[in-house]
């Protein structure tokens, strides 16, 4: 019967060829070879590298393997050759039965890349099985009053072989009363069928026996035989008849026990014992059939007392067989054929063709992870099988053929987010209602190195004491890498740089395990206040990635420098110092001034004065701050004309650092005064001396003035250059000495106890040879103002002349903590 094809029919029509073309697209061609069955272990089927194009190498290096549909492995790849071998004994009738085409599918997957190849494996058929019969002997009753020409249906032989090999003809030895007819029955089977040619006369021969003989087509000949008996019976002339010689049913899988399938009817033209019919199976039915049915032998109704499976069995042939009672009895025969209707009873089943491989997490689009198989063994749309991934997911399911599928990537990647996903996958069967099942696939992700270490801070700040000892640790630096394994790996490093024009690794070095900053020897605060460590992190990927990270260290200061006396100039310069004084002077008199420095800063820096040991303690004062010398008292003519003084100088610092200087002092009679107290001279009454004073007052007017005045510039251009350039009053750019300008240089004025001090802060560690420090000390009697500029070395000559040259009445103090001040150029 036909109908015309609908719109809906053409578009499923439509969809079913563009998967076909899209299935073609994505495999590589099938390669088939055949062999018969039965061959031995070790037999080649074929150079399967050469057929697929592969070199040896490719085995090893692509993990070549083959895969058997069918469960059981029957082939195996030599390695060494590349031939396909058979493995395992190939029984064609065990694989495939009666069916005449036997085709056992491989599936070879080949790995980097992952591919997949189907070869199909043809078993020919050969001669290895005779006809055989389910029994060697059968029996037969017949009436002595059997017609000539009736048929009796005779035991069907079985061969396993297909084709040729199968059964072809059956013979009957020579025999007084029968021949052998054969019948064709539906499904192009044969039957043979003993026919009466003779009147069988009991009285004459009671017993007939016939040798039944079935024969195939191959070569040679293979047979098997049966053993026909004839035992000749009385009058029973009439046999049961069943209204048909075939009943078709069909048997939902589902059935439940007890159900009557079918009642077959069957009646018997004799009366009394020989028309009364019992109903039962054949003599030969097989043990399938009567363990899943049973028969009334009153009214001939089968029943069901088994669980049917369709997947196990589709149909079953049932021989029925009516008897009468009489005697002889007689018999007739039906056949039932029922078939069983599948139930969507089975869920899908997920199959991996290849296990799931790790993919790296730089995998491009469409890289395949793994290839699997979709199964149902139910039967029409219940075997039907769609595959679902959940949603979000990066990986997505190709089609490939035969309900093959790969997975592979359909987005990026990223091991730090996810390093594994459990790929769930549902495959449902179209069956109603529709069946289920779930199979998670994991999929481990690769690192590739794609982060750079990270260090916990992108600068560190380290105080350090100087006089440290070499080799002790100054910091720890840490840095975290998100990458796995060797991409996390982490070593440090010390960028080159230079410190004072040398390079900082003579300074410091790094454990490059742990990030710990070591000092390579002890550092002076007095030579270098800061410097900068640039460490590099770097990973062990390839290629590896790198970030750094600025260390800036400062130098503390200790007190690790005594006071140097630098006034006077002969106890400077390690003489002992003579000083003169009239006999005539009187108490508060300035015999002298004692002036020194520490190389120190802060409170190691802080100095002061006192008289140690003296000729006379009680003729002179030392002033703790300024270091004056002056008389306590008038000097008598009791007073000794030599006096010696011993001056301790001391500084603030934590233990003290100190120096002594010796003083000794020559009492004179009538000795014109060298050095005068200003106030004095202005109170004698001398025309001259007062012209003398008052021209000393004008001109330190104008030097006051004028140094107030440049003082006054130099700050509003210190001002206006911060704010425009960041460096400070003083540029020097022109000055071979000053090569590096900086523009973080500022003024800050400190008080660090009674002393009061301007500081140029700022400016790089390689400036340490140029400092300036302006001092004011509420302490001095005048509070004057000096400025210093101390060269980097200890040469303090240039400084001593300065001090010669200025009056010893002024009173004035000298910080001697430096904070360099270096002027880079721009």
């Amino acid at each position: 019967m036909t109908r015309t094809m609908g719109y809906r029919d053409w578009r499923w029509l439509a969809l079913w060829w563009h998967h076909f073309f899209l299935l073609w697209s994505t495999i590589d061609g099938q390669t088939r070879y055949s062999i018969p069955e039965e061959l031995k272990r070790g037999s080649v089927v074929g150079n399967l590298a050469k057929d697929l194009g592969l070199g040896l190498s490719d085995i090893f290096d692509r993990k070549l393997r083959v895969a058997s549909e069918a469960g059981k492995e029957y082939f195996s790849v030599d390695a060494g050759k590349g031939e396909l071998i058979v493995n395992d004994r190939i029984d064609r009738e065990a694989l495939c039965e009666q069916s005449t085409s036997c085709v056992l599918p491989l599936q070879v997957v080949i790995e980097d890349p992952l591919q997949l190849h189907r070869i199909e494996v043809e078993i020919r058929d050969i001669n290895d099985n005779s006809p055989s019969f389910l029994s060697n002997e059968f029996s037969l009753k017949l009436a002595e009053s059997a017609a000539v020409g009736t048929r009796f249906p005779l035991e069907s032989a079985s061969d396993p072989d297909v084709g040729s090999n199968s059964l072809k003809s059956y013979t009957l030895s020579k025999n007084e009363c029968c021949s052998l007819r054969i019948k064709e029955i539906e499904g192009g089977k044969t039957v043979p069928e003993l026919v009466l040619e003779k009147p069988l006369d009991r009285e004459k021969k009671a017993v007939h026996k016939i040798l039944l003989t079935a024969l195939d087509g191959g070569n040679p000949v293979r047979s098997g035989t049966s053993q026909i008996t004839i035992n000749v019976l009385d009058n029973n002339d009439n046999f049961p008849v069943f209204e048909k010689n075939v009943y078709k049913i069909t048997l939902g899988e589902k059935s439940i026990k007890g159900a009557i399938v079918m009642k077959p009817k069957a009646t018997d033209a004799d009366e009394g014992l020989n028309g009364e019919i019992e109903f039962s199976f054949g003599s030969r039915t097989p043990d399938s059939v009567l363990s899943m049915f049973d028969i009334n032998p009153l009214t001939g109704e089968i029943a069901l007392k088994g669980e049917l499976d369709y997947e196990t069995t589709k149909s079953y042939d049932i021989d029925v067989t009516a008897k009468d009672k009489g005697s002889p009895e007689m018999e007739g025969h039906c056949r039932v054929q029922v078939d069983i209707i599948d139930f969507n009873d089975n869920a899908p089943e997920i199959v991996f063709t290849s296990q799931p491989k790790p993919v790296r997490e730089d995998a491009p689009s469409g890289t395949v992870v793994a290839l699997l198989n979709a199964r149902d063994a139910d039967s029409g749309n219940n075997s039907k099988v769609t595959l679902q991934l959940p949603r979000g997911s990066p990986f997505t399911l190709k089609p490939s053929f035969s309900n093959n599928y790969a997975l592979v990537t359909s987005g990026a990647l990223d091991r730090e987010s996810f390093s594994e996903y459990n790929i769930e996958i549902t495959a449902t069967d179209s069956g109603s209602p529709p069946l289920s099942s779930k199979k998670t696939i994991p999929v481990s992700i690769t690192d590739v190195n794609d982060n750079p270490p990270v260090f916990t801070q992108s600068s560190y700040n380290v105080y350090l004491k100087e006089n440290g000892v070499p080799g002790s640790i100054l910091y720890s630096v840490s840095a975290s890498d998100l990458d796995f394994g060797e991409n996390a790996k982490i070593s440090y490093s010390i960028l080159d740089s230079k410190v004072q024009d040398v390079s900082v690794s003579s300074y410091v070095y790094i454990n490059s395990d742990n990030g710990s900053i070591y000092s390579m020897h002890s550092f002076d605060y007095e030579k270098l206040k800061v410097f900068q460590i640039q460490v590099q992190a770097k990973d062990q990927g390839s290629p590896s990635l790198s970030s750094n990270a600025t260390v800036h260290v400062f130098i503390l200061d200790q007190n690790d420098n005594a006071p140097a006396v630098i006034y006077p100039s002969s106890a400077a310069l390690g003489s002992l110092s003579h000083q003169r004084m009239p006999r005539s002077a009187k108490a508060g008199h300035l015999v002298t001034k004692v002036t020194a420095v520490d190389a120190d800063s802060g409170h190691n820096a802080w100095i002061s004065y006192k008289l140690a040991e003296a000729t006379d303690a009680s003729l002179f004062t030392v002033n703790l701050y300024t270091g004056e010398v002056r008389t306590k008292r008038a000097v008598s003519e009791q007073d000794d004309s030599s006096q010696r003084l011993l001056i301790e100088v001391k500084d603030d610092g934590e233990p003290v650092q100190s120096a002594t200087v010796t003083v000794s002092i020559l009492l004179e009679d009538g000795l014109h005064e060298p050095i005068l107290d200003l106030r004095q001279k202005a109170a004698e009454p001398s025309k001259k001396t007062g012209r003398m004073t008052l021209y000393l007052i004008l001109s330190l007017a104008s030097v006051s003035v004028l140094s107030l005045l440049t003082f006054l510039i130099l700050a509003v251009k210190c001002m206006r250059n911060s704010r425009s350039s960041g460096s400070c009053c003083m540029r020097r750019s022109d000055c071979d000495d000053y090569k590096n300008p900086n523009r973080n240089l500022q003024i800050q004025l400190n008080t660090d106890g009674p002393i009061k001090y301007v500081e140029v802060l700022g400016g790089d560690m390689l400036s340490q040879s140029q400092s300036f420090r302006s001092c004011m000390s509420p302490m001095s009697e005048y509070s004057d103002f000096t400025l210093i500029k101390p060269s980097s070395t200890t040469d303090f000559k240039e400084v001593i002349s300065v001090l010669d040259a200025s009056l010893p009445d002024s009173t004035w103090t000298f910080e001697s903590q430096q904070v360099s001040s270096e002027y880079k150029k721009q």
